[in-house]
């Protein structure tokens, strides 16, 4: 008998819980690195372009240009990106990705003009797709419903965490070095990653750290591997998948959640300098407390969501509940440029971005708990991902054309304000029940 055999086989004796391994943990931490490594990546060209000038003669436009089009890459490759997760499989689709992304990370230090920065860019967007759908897919294999939202909360945190760590890790490299090794520092710590994440990933059931007792934990627990696929559910073509109401809306919910999200990625820096007088030393203080909020409470919202779904609350309100309150609580960020001082208008901008965090560990748990089968999480959350990066793409330019017009923030404020609650609306009145989606006529094989 195998050692996968002897593993299942035994499974299904009563275990006490003390000598169940914990591995899933170990991972969805390993994925939580890898995301804030990805972030680290993007969001570095941001904090070093400043000291690239005296080697490149941008324009405005250009930087603007160059900027854009890691967005136009990795957002039309998110459709691509979904399916690759899910043909491939978590562990090849984050090494390649990785190794992808940290490659043009470090050819960055090579370029010498506007087009060689731009293809760059564009190639570095290309690689960081996969990211995100394969962590979705990571935490619908490893993880039972009953924590589901709080391993969806500690990857989607890498996100802010890269940001937040890029301003100063760049800045200490360049002072000690130059702009050229941030890049290739960062690369080839992307690529010890990925070798990391190629040597320990495996699924439960072929991870040697895992034993039997977790493995008929997260199974029995809800998790969607292969295992629990229905035959029939599973030959379900890519493309169907728009049929569904609830995909729409998932899409249509996630580009209003990120409408307000890329306020923060994009504008929040010009908002403290230019309406509220900040300085380069008030700003490295006080800049990071909303992105350090939002990480604290993205954890705290995915772990009292799981802590209700065990208590027996069904997870259509428990996810609902998340996401719809998460909203509303973002869009108290129209009334930050209302208010006299510095320090309310910061109060209500980390209230927005830690809902808007909570209501974010939500929308990525929903790709595990709709999917008609495990091998459409990573599609799913392709298609959502996609619709939430057109609002990278359109947000920033609606703000500054609005700031452009009124001379402040208060128009524009305002304006993500209302589509948050569009958005909360959305999956409260439009996305349905919360359960795998029904595949209601034989589908035939391809």
């Amino acid at each position: 008998m195998t050692a996968l055999g002897s593993k299942t086989a035994t499974k299904s004796s009563p275990t006490p819980p003390r000598l169940m391994t914990r591995k899933r943990w170990v991972i969805i931490w390993l994925a939580f690195i890898g995301l804030s490594i990805n972030y680290l990546d993007r969001s570095s060209l941001s904090v070093a372009l400043p000291f690239m000038g005296k080697d490149f003669e941008l324009t405005a436009t250009q930087q603007g240009l160059i900027f854009a089009a890691f967005f136009w890459a990795y957002d039309f490759c998110q459709l691509a990106a979904g399916w690759y997760v899910d043909k491939v499989g978590p562990r090849r689709s984050f090494s390649l990705a990785a190794v992808w992304w940290s490659a043009f990370t470090m050819v960055t230090a090579a370029a010498t003009n506007f087009w060689s920065l731009f293809a760059a860019r564009f190639l570095l967007g290309v690689g960081e797709s996969p990211a995100p759908s394969t962590a979705a897919k990571v935490v619908a294999t490893w993880f039972p419903v009953r924590e589901r939202a709080f391993a969806t909360s500690i990857w989607d945190s890498g996100s802010r965490v890269g940001a937040v760590i890029a301003l100063p890790i760049v800045t200490l490299i360049v002072a000690l070095t130059s702009w050229h090794a941030v890049f290739i520092i960062i690369g080839i710590a992307g690529i010890i990653w990925a070798a990391v994440w190629w040597k320990v990933y495996r699924s439960p059931q072929e991870h040697p750290g895992a034993n039997a007792a977790e493995v008929a934990y997260i199974e029995e627990g809800g998790a969607r591997g292969e295992g629990s696929d229905d035959a029939n559910a599973a030959k379900l073509p890519w493309r169907a998948l728009f049929k569904y109401r609830t995909i729409l809306s998932m899409m249509f919910g996630f580009f209003c959640l990120n409408s307000a999200i890329y306020f923060f990625i994009t504008f929040f820096p010009s908002y403290l300098v230019k309406e509220r007088g900040f300085d380069l030393l008030k700003l490295g203080m006080f800049g990071a407390i909303p992105g350090i909020c939002a990480v604290l409470c993205g954890w705290l919202g995915g772990y009292l969501a799981d802590r209700a779904v065990r208590a027996g609350v069904s997870v259509t309100k428990v996810r609902k509940t998340a996401i719809a309150g998460g909203l509303i609580g973002g869009s108290v960020i129209m009334f930050a440029a209302l208010v006299p001082e510095a320090w309310m208008a910061l109060a209500l901008l980390s209230v927005a971005y830690s809902s808007l965090t909570v209501a974010a560990t939500g929308i990525w748990s929903l790709p595990a708990d709709v999917a008609p089968s495990s091998r459409h999480v990573g599609s799913i959350g392709g298609l959502q991902n996609f619709a939430s990066n057109l609002a990278g793409i359109f947000t920033p330019v609606l703000i500054g054309v609005l700031v452009d017009q009124t001379g402040s923030f208060v128009a524009p404020l305002a304006v993500i304000g209302a589509v948050s609650l569009i958005g909360a609306a959305n999956y409260l009145f439009v996305l349905g029940k919360v359960e795998p989606l029904k595949v209601k006529e034989p589908v035939p094989a391809a």
